[in-house]
């Protein structure tokens, strides 16, 4: 199995993770049972975390997609903040994403989708009260879907990206 055999592997699941073994051994000119041991390798070793869809989810009944920024208390950044956060964002099954990070003078980001903007406001604001002794700043870039979007949401466009 050649070295760049499960970068090139990922690059066609990024085009469309539908596809057979035997269609990507056909692509990547191994045999199918190369592919099969090679996708599950790329899957115990964490490489392939998910198989999903991108759905439109404005059709799904999503009107808002917010990024939303908070900024905790320097005095409070420590492990145990970090799991109250994971416990607190599973009460949010409409946020995709969440993590600590830097920038905009932010130290956290959280990506959700939400129905309506009563329901978005509805969770800043479950928000600041479960962390009102520990965050300093809450902001958040509002899109509304199927406005204003100049490239669609996808993964497949990583598949160009060079390894």
């Amino acid at each position: 199995m050649g070295k760049d055999l499960p970068q090139r592997l990922l690059r066609e699941l990024l085009k469309n993770s539908k596809r057979s073994d035997r269609d990507l051994a056909k692509i990547l000119k191994v045999s199918q049972p190369t592919i099969t041991r090679a996708r599950h390798r790329l899957e115990k070793n964490g490489m392939i975390k998910d198989y999903t869809i991108i759905p439109d989810f404005k059709k799904m009944g999503f009107e808002i997609l917010a990024l939303n920024f908070v900024k905790i208390r320097s005095n409070f950044l420590s492990s145990e903040t970090d799991e109250k956060a994971r416990k607190f964002v599973t009460k949010f099954p409409n946020s995709i994403f969440a993590s600590r990070g830097e920038g905009l003078g932010m130290t956290g980001v959280s990506i959700s989708f939400y129905k309506n903007y009563s329901e978005y406001h509805q969770s800043l604001n479950q928000l600041r009260i479960d962390w009102k002794d520990l965050i300093e700043d809450v902001q958040s870039f509002m899109i509304s879907l199927g406005e204003g979007e100049f490239k669609r949401f996808s993964l497949t466009y990583l598949k160009n990206v060079p390894p």
